[in-house]
């Protein structure tokens, strides 16, 4: 059954792939379905993977292999809640070490050009502190990280 409302991500040809890699990475991802073009259309030929339908934790998605003309940016991006350091790292380097790269204040994209953000659960805590200071603090510790150190978060949380 088709979900009432799904995140369209549009692909240059790779939305198989991509999903393949997300249903690999991330925990409760599957590729649903592939559905091929059943006539030549601008951007492919009859036969060509036109969709893919998959779920990246829990969220119903479909890959619109739509051609060169749109591509992914920061306006939209999966935040991905981690819970320890060892959460992090392994999302963290799965997507930049798949031919992905790093962005600022734990943000990267997979090599598709889809943003994610690796937030540990440590961090938005420290947001959300009724101690404004404390929330300055992992703040400005953020602002200095690419892929989000934990420890650093708990040192600047603790005041240290």
């Amino acid at each position: 059954m088709i979900a009432k409302n799904t995140v369209c991500l549009w692909y240059d040809g790779t939305a198989e792939d991509a999903a393949n890699f997300y249903a690999k990475t991330f925990p409760d991802t599957t590729v649903d379905a592939v559905h091929r073009a059943p006539g030549d259309y601008p951007d492919g030929k009859q036969g060509d993977v036109l969709t893919v339908e998959f779920t990246v934790m829990g969220i119903p998605c479909i890959g619109l292999n739509g051609g060169p003309h749109f591509k992914p940016d920061e306006a939209f991006s999966f935040q991905v809640a981690t819970d320890d350091q060892a959460e992090t790292d392994r999302y963290w380097n799965a997507i930049v070490g798949n031919g992905g790269r790093e962005s600022d204040c734990g943000w990267c994209k997979d090599k598709w050009g889809l943003s994610w953000q690796i937030t540990p659960r440590v961090l938005t805590e420290a947001f959300t502190n009724a101690d404004k200071a404390v929330a300055k603090r992992a703040f400005d510790a953020m602002m200095t990280m690419k892929k989000i150190d934990v420890a650093a978060i708990e040192a600047a949380v603790a005041g240290k």
